[in-house]
């Protein structure tokens, strides 16, 4: 039983892009990668985190496919991966469809009011 537990608390934080991106902290991470790929490091340094704390969400990162690592000698390297967020930006468009409808009716209906206040 605790076996099992454990394993499914482990895969609902972990299984997808989405419950990944849900940490704030990892969205940071996946930001400052977002233009180059970039040393551990260089990450604890930019972003004031501790290294196990940035070593354990770029694992989450990693399992999902978020982010790349490659090792160059005793440095381990990280790099964003386009084909796994996508799915992230896809889905976040859906919404930026309804926004700009809902933005546009917020104008039309300001300046609506804007004639109507004239012709008073």
């Amino acid at each position: 039983m605790g076996m099992y537990c454990r394993g499914m608390a482990r895969a609902a934080t972990t299984s997808d892009a989405f419950n990944a991106v849900a940490e704030p902290r990892r969205r940071e991470i996946l930001n400052y990668l977002a233009l180059q790929e970039r040393p551990v490091g260089e990450i604890v340094d930019a972003l004031e985190m501790e290294q196990p704390s940035v070593s354990k969400h770029l694992r989450v990162l990693k399992d999902v496919g978020l982010v790349h690592a490659r090792r160059d000698g005793r440095q381990m390297f990280y790099r964003t991966n386009a084909e796994a967020i996508r799915p992230l930006y896809e889905w976040a468009g859906t919404f930026e469809r309804y926004w700009k409808h809902q933005l546009l009716r917020v104008k039309e209906r300001a300046e609506a009011k804007s004639v109507a206040v004239k012709k008073d």
